[in-house]
C-alpha cells in the first residue's frame, strides 16, 4: 500500500499577498469553468422554454378534458375545465418562459 499515492494532492501554500479579509479565497469560492457556465445557461434554458410551452397550451388541448384521473374524480372536471384554472396554468406556463429570458437577459460570465 506504500506504493500508492495520494488521491487528493497536498494543500498548496497561500501567496503572501493574500489579502486577508478574504480567506477563503483560492479554496471553495473558485469560479467554474466558462464551459460549464454556458452549459448549465443553455440546459436551463432549454428546460424552461419546454416546461413553460408545455403547460402554457396543455389546458387548451383534448388531452386536459380527456384526463383519466379527472374522469375518476367527477368533482373536480368542471373545476379544471374551468377557464379560470385553465388561465392560471397557462399563466404559470408563461412565467417559466419568462423565467428562460430573464435568465438569458441578466447572464454573466464569472471568469477565474
Amino acid at each position: 500500500m506504500s506504493s500508492q499515492q495520494d488521491l487528493f494532492p497536498p494543500e498548496a501554500p497561500q501567496p503572501a499577498t493574500a489579502h486577508p479579509s478574504h480567506p477563503e479565497e483560492g479554496s471553495a469560492n473558485q469560479a467554474s469553468p466558462l464551459w460549464l457556465q454556458r452549459l448549465s445557461l443553455v440546459i436551463l434554458v432549454v428546460f424552461c422554454f419546454y416546461v413553460g410551452l408545455l403547460v402554457t397550451l396543455l389546458p387548451w388541448t383534448r388531452y386536459w378534458n380527456e384526463n383519466h384521473y379527472l374522469l375518476t374524480w367527477p368533482f373536480l372536471g368542471p373545476l379544471m375545465n374551468a377557464g379560470f384554472t385553465r388561465g392560471f396554468v397557462s399563466g404559470l406556463g408563461m412565467l417559466d418562459i419568462w423565467v428562460g429570458i430573464s435568465e438569458i437577459i441578466h447572464y454573466r460570465e464569472d471568469r477565474a
